[in-house]
């Protein structure tokens, strides 16, 4: 090769910051998430609104690979339920993403505020998120993060669409993935496991959100003190693992053998025997008009209300601990690949906060075999906390501390459309998707 070729010390072009603030006003942050910032953007020449998700590169690689692996696989993607990416800027300290604005309310909160809701209200959403990810599928892109935070409509107007948000942890399917990421009551056995996964995980999640939204209940939860978080998510995982899960009394009891079967078959164990999103669409239930119409708000909202109205497992997705039981310790030699001996490190304690990239170690879950693999940057295990007072330190966002949540007064109850103080200022605090 001409010497003349090589590229070494060519300088990359950056926009300048006048680029970003020429076309667009940046509004205040709406919120921060774990790698970036969010604010609400307005083009100057348009006047049309937009988010903006802002990734600083002195936070760290993580942050630095997530803004680079959501720009790549945002650039590939045109879904009318995914959020489409409008704009992209990098300056020598930051990423800016303008992506188009969801207006509407969670999923979560349009059910609470439904006079009615049925399995096909259901059988419309779960469609939805079947046919994202069937067509992310298509081009080999796996989500890995699919959950009911990350779906949000798209305006508030009666017959809205649902969006897919969040994309920081999707990935091309260039082979079969091994690096365990995603929100835990979410993961597939495969990934609890430690075993190569693709797009099958997707699939899975979407069938806890199917559980979720025909019963107001997680189909894996352990009812271990708030405290013991170790014992808690092995519990959980063990669960996972083995498909422990039930259609209970009284909560099913109204609700369709054809959206059970669908379930069953979203959530099978073994991911070479699971539907894929284009099966699920195909299904009866689906496609084939079998969703029933009778109203099963007031059992749905109730659980809603008993099970996420507290935010213990619905709000606040951080980066936590969790990591350590779905990976081996890393010995100080990074090319180890063994776990190392000696005690699993406090199940409580928080991520250092000295190096966003810097691994964490721990003791992986009892009967889960041991894994010795670092985690990529830029992909994590996320996690919904307590409600806690939250502190923000870059570049995670609003950590949580591991304490039980304090005692307070049962929420007013939404069953009747009318809604909590509580509940709509924390609706209104996540209501901004990017």
């Amino acid at each position: 090769m001409p010497f003349g070729c090589l590229t070494i010390g060519e300088k990359k072009d950056y926009n300048n910051p006048s680029d970003v603030t020429d076309k667009y006003d940046l509004g205040q942050i709406v919120k921060s998430e774990e790698f970036c910032e969010i604010f609400r953007a307005k083009d100057k020449t348009t006047m049309k609104m937009y988010t903006c998700k802002k990734f600083l590169k002195k936070d760290g690689r993580k942050v630095r690979k997530a803004a680079k692996n959501e720009i790549l696989i945002l650039k590939m993607v045109k879904h009318p339920n995914i959020l489409q990416l409008v704009d992209v800027f990098e300056t020598k300290k930051e990423y800016f993403l303008f992506l188009e604005l969801a207006t509407g309310r969670e999923v979560f909160d349009w059910i609470l505020d439904q006079g009615y809701y049925s399995e096909r209200d259901t059988s419309n959403v779960v469609r939805q998120v079947l046919e994202a990810v069937a067509y992310l599928h298509s081009l080999g892109i796996v989500h890995r993060n699919l959950k009911l935070e990350n779906l949000v409509y798209y305006n508030r107007l009666k017959h809205s669409k649902i969006v897919i948000s969040d994309f920081h942890l999707a990935k091309l399917e260039n082979g079969l993935i091994k690096d365990p990421c995603g929100t835990p009551e979410y993961l597939a056995p495969e990934v609890v496991g430690r075993q190569r996964y693709g797009r099958p995980v997707d699939c899975w999640a979407t069938g806890v959100i199917m559980y979720i939204l025909l019963s107001g209940n997680p189909p894996f939860y352990d009812e271990t003190d708030d405290d013991d978080y170790e014992n808690h998510d092995k519990n959980l995982f063990r669960k996972i693992l083995a498909g422990d899960y039930e259609f209970d009394s009284p909560y099913w009891d109204d609700i369709s053998d054809s959206a059970k079967s669908l379930v069953a078959r979203l959530m099978e164990v073994d991911q070479d025997q699971r539907l894929t999103a284009q099966e699920a669409i195909n299904h009866e239930w689906i496609s084939g008009g079998a969703a029933s119409d009778k109203n099963i708000k007031e059992n749905v909202c109730a659980q809603i209300e008993k099970n996420f109205a507290r935010a213990k497992w619905k709000k606040a997705v951080r980066v936590t601990t969790i990591m350590k039981r779905l990976r081996a310790p890393e010995q100080s030699d990074s090319k180890a690949t063994s776990p190392a001996a000696g005690a699993p490190a406090d199940p409580g304690a928080p991520q250092a906060a000295a190096d966003p990239s810097a691994p964490s170690t721990g003791a992986a879950p009892e009967g889960v075999p041991a894994v010795a693999t670092e985690l990529p940057a830029g992909v994590e295990i996320s996690q919904p906390a307590p409600e806690a007072s939250a502190t923000v330190a870059a570049p995670v966002a609003e950590p949580q501390q591991q304490n039980p949540a304090p005692q307070e007064a049962e929420p007013t109850s939404r069953c009747n459309g009318e809604a909590s103080t509580a509940h709509h200022a924390s609706a209104e605090a996540g209501g901004e998707q990017g």
